[in-house]
């Protein structure tokens, strides 16, 4: 069975343990790509990570984009929303889709 994981900093995430995802907390950019490429070796099938964090490891996550699993995905941290996780979804869907079907532009 996959496992779901969420990755940032502690006050952003632990409310999704009491969903039954499993917290991460991390917020150094070193440490958080180990622990990225360790999940996504072992049987996580989506790791949520925050905007935030996910700006400082991005050639980490650039390794998993084309990969079936796990799927990534970027949510916004308690200090605010930075928009990269909205438009993460318009490129996938317009890369799956063939154009942009969320902005119409």
């Amino acid at each position: 069975m996959y496992k779901i994981a969420v990755m940032g900093d502690r006050d952003s995430i632990y409310g999704f343990a009491a969903l039954g995802l499993e917290p991460f907390p991390v917020t150094d950019p070193v440490e958080a790509g180990k622990k990225l490429r360790e999940l996504g070796e072992s049987g996580y099938a989506v790791i949520y990570i925050t905007e935030a964090l996910a700006a400082q490891v991005e050639p980490e996550i650039d390794r998993y984009r084309e990969a079936d699993l796990p799927a990534i995905i970027l949510i916004p941290g308690v200090s605010g929303n930075t928009g990269r996780g909205i438009m993460a979804v318009k490129k996938s869907v317009e890369q799956a889709v063939g154009s942009d079907i969320i902005f119409n532009n």
